[in-house]
Formats: C-alpha cells, sequence, structure tokens
C-alpha cells in the first residue's frame, strides 16, 4: 500500500479560496475535486490519502469528512477548528459524530500566517492543543521557518500529543540556504512525538528552474534528522501543481529516498502514515 499523506481538494462554487492570489498561483484558481485526483494516483501506485484543510472555517471539516465517507481513496482528514475557543473539546467531539466523523485525524491551523511568532505557545491555544490530544487526534504543523523554534517548545511542553510537520517547514529552497532551517528542524525533530511530511518541496523551489539535485539537500537533512519511520509522504496536489503533476511529484519523493532499503521506503511510503493517522 502507497499512501499519499497531504493533499486538499476545492470547490470554487462553494466558496472561494483567497490565499490564491498572484500571478504564481492562478492555475490554482479552479476546482480541484477528488474525481481530477483519483486516476492520477491510481496511476502513480497510491492506494490511500489524506484529505487536508484549507481554510479556516468550520464548514470545510464537516465536508471533507462526508467526501471521505464516500470515498474509497480518502483514508484520512486533517480538518480545523477553533484552538482558541473554550469549547473546542466539545466541537471535536460533535465533528466525530458527524457522518465521516471516524475519518477525522487531526487538526491544523495556517500558524504561517499567524503574525505571532510564539503563537503555539500562547495559553488557550495551549489548552486547544491539550484537547486535541486528549481527543486521540495528531496537530499538523504548517509554518514558516521562524516558527521551528516555537513548534519544538510546544512539542516539549504537549509529549502527549504527536505534532506532524507539513512540507518539512518550508525552508528557503529557491535561495539554496539551509541555516537556520536545519538547525531548528533538527531541534523539533530530537522529540520523539514529532513526524514530518516529506512534501511541498517543489513549491518552496519555485521560482528556479529546480532538480531532484536542488531538493536533495532539503530531502537528505529531513532524513537524518527524523529517520524513516518519523517520515511520510505527501504529494501537497494540487497546491504542487504550477510546479510539478501529481506523478512527477512521487517521481521525485522515490529518487530522493532510492538509497533506503525496502523497510524504509515502505515507512516513508506508508507505514508511517499508517501509523500516525490510524489508517
Amino acid at each position: 500500500m502507497k499512501v499519499d499523506a497531504h493533499h486538499h481538494v476545492w470547490d470554487l462554487s462553494v466558496r472561494d479560496q483567497p490565499w490564491i492570489t498572484g500571478p504564481e498561483l492562478r492555475p490554482l484558481r479552479r476546482d480541484f475535486t477528488l474525481a481530477e485526483l483519483e486516476p492520477q494516483a491510481r496511476e502513480a501506485g497510491v492506494d490511500r490519502t489524506v484529505l487536508v484543510q484549507t481554510i479556516t472555517i468550520p464548514e470545510e471539516t464537516p465536508e471533507f469528512l462526508a467526501l471521505a465517507a464516500e470515498s474509497e481513496l480518502v483514508a484520512g482528514v486533517v480538518g480545523w477548528t477553533d484552538l482558541t475557543r473554550p469549547e473546542v473539546a466539545d466541537e471535536l467531539a460533535r465533528l466525530r459524530e458527524l457522518p465521516g466523523g471516524e475519518y477525522l485525524k487531526g487538526i491544523r491551523h495556517q500558524v504561517q500566517g499567524e503574525p505571532d511568532p510564539a503563537w503555539l505557545l500562547r495559553p488557550d491555544v495551549r489548552r486547544g492543543l491539550t484537547a486535541v490530544a486528549e481527543a486521540g487526534l495528531v496537530y499538523d504543523l504548517i509554518v514558516v521557518p521562524h516558527q521551528l523554534p516555537a513548534c519544538a517548545k510546544a512539542a516539549a511542553a504537549l509529549p502527549g500529543l504527536t505534532f506532524v510537520l507539513d512540507h518539512v517547514g518550508k525552508p528557503p529552497i529557491a535561495s539554496g540556504d539551509l541555516d537556520p532551517w536545519a538547525s531548528d528542524l533538527r531541534e523539533l525533530a530530537a522529540l520523539p512525538n514529532t513526524v514530518c511530511k516529506l512534501s511541498g518541496m517543489v513549491t518552496e523551489a519555485a521560482p528556479v528552474v529546480w532538480t531532484t539535485d536542488t531538493l536533495r539537500p532539503y530531502a537528505d537533512t529531513v532524513l537524518e534528522a527524523f529517520g524513516p519511520d518519523r517520515l511520510m509522504f505527501g504529494s501537497d496536489w494540487p497546491v504542487c501543481t504550477p510546479a510539478a503533476t501529481y506523478g512527477q511529484v512521487v517521481r521525485i519523493a522515490e529518487e530522493l529516498t532510492a538509497g533506503l532499503d525496502d523497510a524504509d521506503r515502505e515507512a516513508v511510503f506508508s507505514g508511517t502514515a499508517t501509523r500516525v493517522y490510524s489508517i
């Protein structure tokens, strides 16, 4: 079994995706559906996927849970809820009771857009993260490099919660710089309750003309820091599509992990995601 641990869908006739702005993202300003993804996933050998939230509104997560309930491809959903609300535990319980509620595996918030670099350390956020852990869910981290130190502090303060770093922490691949991203990433990876997604790198490499060798230093860094047992493949479809097709993203990940033995590759492409998201 091959698992894609990170992708999105959206329908602009249902609601806008206000983050899709500027000429670079213009190719994303259309609908992207499971019906479009499914044949591409099958061709790439992907059997199961994790559908991840895109915007911070309460209506999206129930819609994604319903999609998962009707899909043979989607095995889990990472949704959104307002972690700062005192009623977050009740809201998580309500989501679990909805149609498809058993597919709720994790929660995510666009921390990358928060002006406070220590947003994850706020008392109200910590209370919400504690509720996520008590619900048996994981927490996906969508952050930019300068927020990695706060991620490490949050993970250290909440050892009972699994933190999943999306898109290898969005390193500055286009500039070719490794530090301080690499050193901060290693501090996060030193904590046993952290996991990383091998995803999103082609997007961070744009607009340069990237190659597998462009991405390799960053992939090697996360492989060394987390190890295959705490690393999982994600396509980040369709956000990846201005830079690479679905099939290309899968092949790139396979090339970047070609030096691993069979057991370690199985972990990256199936085992880690299956364990972390209870697929």
